[in-house]
C-alpha cells in the first residue's frame, strides 16, 4: 500500500467551526432586503459553496435588487470586517491531530474557497501558519470547487504525486473537487445525517479523532 506523504486539508467547516459566522454575515446582509436564513437550510444548500456562487443563488432566490457584483463585494467586505472581532473556533481535534502530523514531518497544505485575506486572518488568530507548506486559496485560481484546479494546484506545489496525497474535506462540493482531481478523500462530518450524501469519500469519519486513530492503525502516514 502506498503512504501518504502529503496532507491537503479545507478550511472552513474542516478545520475551523466557520460555518455558524458565515451564515451571521450572510443574514446580516440579507437582512437589509428583509431576508432571513435558517441554519438548517445553510448548511443544506450553501456550506462548502464558494462566494460567487451563493451570491448567485441567493441573489436569484430572493430577487434581490443589487447587482452580482455589488452583493459579492458588500459579502466580502462584511466577512473582513467581522473577522476582525470574531473568534473562529478550531473544529474538535484539530490541534492535537495537525500537531501529531507536524511531528511526523507530513507535509500539509490547505486548499480552501476562502479569500487569502481571510484565511490569513484565520490563521493569525488561531496560529495554523506553522502546520502549512502551501495555501491555496479562492484568490490563486481561476475556477473554485467543485473544479479541481485548486486541487491539482497544490498536488503541483507540494511536490508529491496524486496516489500520495490525502484530502480532508467536510462537503459535497470540496469533496467533488478532490475526486475530480483523482484524489483520495476522507470527508470529516460531525453531523451524522450528512455521512449517506458523502458517500463518494474514500472514508467518512465524524472528527479528526476518528480519522487519526484509523490512519496510525492502518500505517498510512
Amino acid at each position: 500500500m502506498v503512504k501518504f506523504k502529503a496532507l491537503l486539508f479545507d478550511l472552513d467547516g474542516t478545520l475551523v467551526d466557520s460555518e455558524h459566522f458565515h451564515y451571521n454575515v450572510w443574514n446580516e446582509i440579507l437582512a437589509e432586503s428583509d431576508i432571513q436564513l435558517e441554519y438548517s437550510d445553510f448548511l443544506k444548500n450553501f456550506a462548502g459553496i464558494p462566494l460567487p456562487g451563493n451570491a448567485k443563488r441567493l441573489k436569484e432566490l430572493y430577487e434581490i435588487e443589487s447587482p452580482l457584483e455589488v452583493l459579492i463585494s458588500r459579502k466580502e467586505d462584511l466577512t473582513n470586517e467581522r473577522l476582525k472581532t470574531s473568534t473562529i473556533e478550531l473544529m474538535p481535534y484539530v490541534q492535537e491531530t495537525l500537531d501529531f502530523f507536524l511531528t511526523k514531518g507530513i507535509a500539509m497544505a490547505l486548499v480552501t474557497a476562502s479569500k487569502r485575506a481571510d484565511v490569513d486572518e484565520v490563521f493569525r488568530k488561531n496560529g495554523l501558519g506553522k502546520y502549512f507548506k502551501l495555501l491555496v486559496t479562492r484568490s490563486d485560481v481561476t475556477k473554485s470547487k467543485p473544479d479541481p484546479e485548486s486541487y491539482n494546484l497544490a498536488v503541483k506545489g507540494i511536490g508529491f504525486q496524486k496516489s500520495e496525497c490525502l484530502v480532508f474535506e467536510d462537503t459535497v462540493n470540496g469533496l467533488m473537487a478532490a475526486k475530480n482531481a483523482e484524489l483520495t478523500c476522507f470527508a470529516i462530518q460531525g453531523d451524522e445525517d450528512s455521512h449517506v450524501k458523502l458517500g463518494a469519500a474514500d472514508l467518512v469519519f465524524t472528527d479528526f479523532r476518528q480519522a487519526r486513530t484509523y490512519i496510525i492503525a492502518n500505517d498510512l502516514i
